[in-house]
């Protein structure tokens, strides 16, 4: 387990998506699976940027990677303005484009791709988003 601190800043995000890649890699995961882990992390630390510090350079995202037998779980801390999930809509995939609210897509992307998403929030640690991406078994 090691964590590693990156600027809240959009040029860190190809930083955290090596360090994640990295972790993914050396928990077994496939290629796919290593793209789902890279775009959810890509997805949250937007939204850090964006939503929970409302602009770059206002705060750090701490991302922790945890490697155990055939599991990922990756940990981002960030300490700006609350986020609670259930705030957000689910959004309306099979609306027309034109129809379709921006907001809430990458949460949906999110839930989708890994096994586990859990959001936490306290006054001591902040927002606290923790994803765990399994290695899909392969059958006998």
């Amino acid at each position: 387990m090691e964590t590693v601190t990156f600027p809240g800043r959009y040029e860190s995000l190809a930083k955290i998506a090596a360090y994640v890649r990295q972790a993914a890699s050396q928990a077994g995961l496939d290629s796919l699976a290593q793209y789902q882990v890279e775009t959810a992390v890509d997805e949250a630390c937007t939204n850090i940027i964006e939503y929970a510090y409302r602009g770059e350079n206002q705060g750090d995202i701490e991302c922790t990677c945890v490697v155990s037998d055939g599991e990922l779980t990756v940990v981002l801390v960030d300490h700006g303005n609350a986020f609670n999930p259930d705030d957000i809509p689910v959004p309306d995939i099979n609306a027309p484009l034109k129809n379709r609210s921006t907001q809430g897509l990458g949460l949906y992307i999110m839930r989708q791709w890994m096994d586990e998403v859990h959001f936490e929030f306290t006054s001591d640690c902040g927002n606290v988003l923790r994803m765990v991406k399994r290695k899909e078994k392969k059958p006998c």
